[in-house]
């Protein structure tokens, strides 16, 4: 029954405050922090209650990768409106918020198995969306005769900060500034920014 009346309430102010609250939490001190106390505490209700929508912490971990990548996808859906999608990926896949947020359910995957599907259909609704704005964009760059497949480019683009990021937490440094610099100089080259953002494509 309890698992019931949590599926029951997600359309309750306090449920949305409850998963707020536990993402913050788990982004400032990770996801061993995440707990129905910790999660309280932070949004201001008794532990009751927490436990009361969420009746298993796998429960709550799961609303928030989904309130996550729900707000991750409408924001990228306006990245096909910029004249310059490659950049505003770039910055996304550059976000060390986000970088983190995944690496700490990357963790939890490792400990809570019901976790790991999530993060991948996640991960692939905001890969798709992506893909289909860079189907669109790709083309109209030329690139002397150079096809670069637009799920290539994507995967490439969001990987190198990742990785840079997660090794660089252990000290790793070796070939990241080489890396983004190479990437940097072929936005410059299909997407310079002395060109107008809107409008800038060739007759």
């Amino acid at each position: 029954m309890a698992a019931q009346r949590g599926v029951g309430s997600r359309s309750s102010q306090t449920r949305a405050e409850i998963v707020r609250a536990a993402g913050e939490l788990m982004l400032d001190h990770g996801y061993a922090a995440v707990t129905y106390r910790g999660v309280a505490s932070r949004a201001g209700v008794a532990p009751g209650l927490v436990q009361y929508y969420f009746p298993t912490p796998e429960e709550l971990f799961i609303a928030v990768l989904t309130r996550w990548t729900d707000h991750t996808v409408q924001r990228l859906a306006a990245v096909g409106e910029s004249g310059r999608p490659l950049r505003e990926i770039w910055k996304y896949a550059n976000d060390k918020a986000g970088t983190a947020m995944l690496l700490e359910f990357m963790a939890l995957a490792n400990h809570r198995k019901g976790i790991g599907p999530v993060v991948g259909a996640g991960g692939e609704r905001v890969r798709q969306t992506l893909l289909t704005i860079l189907e669109r964009t790709v083309p109209r760059y030329l690139l002397s005769g150079i096809e670069i497949p637009p799920a290539a480019l994507l995967f490439l683009m969001s990987a190198i900060p990742r990785m840079a990021h997660l090794e660089e937490t252990f000290g790793t440094y070796t070939g990241h500034a080489e890396s983004i610099a190479l990437v940097e100089r072929f936005f410059d080259e299909v997407e310079p920014l002395t060109a107008p953002e809107k409008g800038s494509e060739q007759p």
